[in-house]
């Protein structure tokens, strides 16, 4: 305890940027947390459901499937009946650009915690480096001290030791998001590849009413 005091003693100027980089990922990981736990979807429950609306061409009970799934995956169903119902012949391309919007939602905010998992260590790296300088330093001036070099050198691995725990914490939830957010994309082509099904088994045929109230803002 004494050493850790220490640390912050002399090191406070080091260790605050750290800080302030734990509280960020602390922050960020809630929200991507709560965000995510909102937004599950079990999709391959959607997915047949779906089909069945779709294979009887009443686009409106499939905008209704959407609409009871809600989430971002409701969201992204719902903007590709849309689609499919106004533009056939571009769906895809139109699809895609929905899907990326909504992929955008899904990653919001983990750039901070990639950064920070690259940045934290070299942070306390650098305070290392920095008292181990002015340790040399009091001892040359001091002469021979282990004691006060021993607690300069402690001291100064602590900084490296609090970058260490927050970037590894950071890369941890970096990537078990990134998972969340590449299933989310499966899901999204999953989606896609149903409704592309039905573009190229039915693309000779005539066109079905869209459904009512189909603008859907992403």
């Amino acid at each position: 305890m004494d050493l850790l005091l220490h640390s912050i003693q002399l090191d406070w100027p080091v260790l605050l940027p750290i800080l302030i980089c734990s509280i960020l990922v602390v922050a960020v990981v809630l929200n991507r947390f709560s965000f995510y736990k909102r937004n599950k979807r079990d999709v391959v429950l959607l997915i047949p459901r779906l089909q069945k609306e779709l294979a009887k061409n009443n686009l409106q009970g499939a905008q209704n499937l959407a609409v009871q799934c809600g989430g971002v995956i409701g969201e992204v169903t719902e903007e590709a009946v849309r689609i499919f119902s106004e533009q056939r012949n571009g769906f895809s391309r139109s699809f895609d650009i929905a899907a990326a919007l909504a992929t955008r939602k899904l990653e919001s905010h983990l750039t901070i915690l990639g950064t920070i998992g690259g940045v934290a260590p070299f942070l306390g790296l650098f305070g290392t480096v920095v008292r181990i300088l002015y340790t040399f330093q009091d001892l040359a001036q001091q002469g021979n001290q282990s004691a006060a070099v021993a607690m300069g050198i402690g001291s100064a691995l602590i900084a490296t030791a609090f970058g260490l725990g927050v970037a590894i914490v950071a890369v941890v939830f970096y990537n078990s998001f990134q998972s969340i957010v590449k299933r989310y994309e499966d899901d999204f082509q999953l989606i896609k590849l149903l409704f592309l099904s039905f573009v190229d088994s039915e693309g000779t045929s005539s066109p079905v009413q869209p459904p009512q109230n189909s603008n859907i803002s992403m």
